[in-house]
């Protein structure tokens, strides 16, 4: 039975996806195969034998190992990796045992796998962003021309287009996509620093052996250890935190645009789902709501990696291993939501006439008739007058129009319809720019 309920199997749908669990379900054996290669790329320079490599590479299989005898032994050691090492070493032939994890730290492991994880989780949620940025510009495309009321403050207030609110949905989601291309080359690092970083242990060979470590698992060469220098974990999870708020946002818009005295947006939802077990007539927002939930998830573990920044000296474990636990947990929350939220926007329902009836309910003009007036009588001195004609019982035509400060034909032209000429430009420029390159 999982020790959390998101573990749980009735849950574990909620908080993570069958690929983000891969990425981590295989950590032992990713484990594994960074030691291989450490091991083949120290014999390529003659540091270990080949045929030790050869044999490390052969046995160094998750499924053979006694995991009960690694966890024992890492128990009895207080050692992280000593339980791994001495369980290997029991697959291998005398000769090959001498060169596991040869000259190698715990932090040179786990690091490194820390960029094989956020090189992958970087990859899965670009595609899921990727995914939900099409969307969105076909989205705000078909509704170039939808009006709908703008709210501030929660409040109704000027007319704007769905698609201008879809854009500025897409155009954020678009900078989640250059930073995460931008960045892939910087998180994307192995680590190999030894004990306190300057590679005493293979010297003279350090810097070529790291780049060749790197190079064998995909890895880009960092130039320099980083054990102490955690803002690459840091500004990954940053960034991963950013991108599920702004999934939260869309998924707010479309939590409150639901409910039934709105109702201008809906989710998709399958014939089998029941919104509530006491009121059957409930059709509850349960994607858009669970971004919500995910993405502050995503910032409580992010603000974990970012303390680790503050880490001392040379190697300082109560940094990293603190990233043990929330590195996992911001991909799991914000990979998880880029997941949901390319789901969500692809199926979204919505209902153009009641946005246009919810703006016919307001006082949808008086920001236009504002401006009119502000023309021929001064702004503050047209804001006071639509002030008291808003205060009246009359509508805002009848109001200003006997008050004599405009003409009532002239008054009816400004109340017609919306202008929103700059909205469809705005639309029609992010429409046309399209989805960012994603860089590998």
């Amino acid at each position: 039975m999982a020790t959390r309920l998101t573990e749980s199997a009735e849950y574990a749908h909620l908080w993570s996806t069958p690929r983000l669990r891969a990425v981590f379900d295989e950590r032992l054996q990713t484990w594994l195969d960074i030691l291989v290669a450490l091991a083949a790329a120290q014999a390529e320079l003659g540091l270990i034998p080949a045929a030790a490599a050869g044999q490390i590479a052969e046995h160094a299989r998750a499924e053979r190992l006694d995991l009960e005898f690694v966890a024992a032994e890492t128990r009895r050691t207080s050692h992280s990796t000593l339980g791994l090492i001495r369980g290997l070493q029991r697959l291998l032939p005398e000769p090959a045992r001498e060169y596991v994890y040869y000259g190698a730290t715990v932090q040179d492991l786990t690091d490194t796998w820390f960029g094989l994880v956020m090189r992958d989780v970087g990859r899965l949620v670009q595609d899921d962003l990727t995914r939900t940025h099409g969307s969105l510009l076909r989205l705000a495309a078909l509704h170039r021309d939808t009006v709908m009321s703008g709210r501030t403050h929660g409040q109704p207030g000027a007319p704007i287009t769905f698609g201008f609110k879809v854009v500025t949905w897409a155009d954020e989601v678009a900078r989640h996509l250059v930073r995460l291309s931008e960045g892939a080359e910087r998180w994307s690092v192995g680590q190999l620093a030894g004990a306190v970083g300057v590679l005493g242990f293979f010297e003279p060979h350090g810097q070529e052996l790291r780049g060749r470590f790197c190079a064998r698992l995909g890895l880009h060469d960092p130039l320099l250890s980083w054990t102490s220098a955690r803002d690459r974990v840091a500004e990954f999870g940053t960034v991963l935190s950013m991108v599920a708020a702004t999934l939260a946002r869309i998924g707010d818009e479309v939590y409150e645009l639901q409910r039934p005295e709105i109702a201008e947006l809906s989710e998709r939802t399958a014939q089998d789902a029941v919104g509530s077990i006491t009121m059957p007539h409930k059709r509850n927002p349960e994607t858009s709501e669970h971004l919500d939930t995910l993405a502050r998830l995503a910032r409580a573990a992010s603000s974990v990696l970012v303390e680790g920044m503050t880490g001392g000296h040379e190697r300082d474990g109560r940094a990293w291993k603190a990233e043990w636990a929330a590195l996992p947990d911001v991909a799991l929350a914000a990979g998880t939501a880029a997941a949901l939220a390319a789901d969500l926007v692809d199926g979204l329902v919505v209902d153009a006439d009641r946005m246009r009836e919810n703006l016919g309910k307001t006082s949808w003009a008086s920001e236009r008739v504002l401006a009119e007036l502000s023309r021929h009588l001064g702004k503050h001195r047209a804001q006071e007058l639509m002030q008291e004609a808003l205060h009246t019982d009359a509508d805002l035509v009848t109001a200003l129009a006997s008050s004599g400060v405009a003409d009532p034909a002239r008054l009816a032209r400004w109340t017609a319809r919306p202008e929103l000429a700059t909205a469809a430009a705005m639309v029609d420029a992010v429409v046309a720019r399209g989805t960012p390159g994603v860089q590998r």
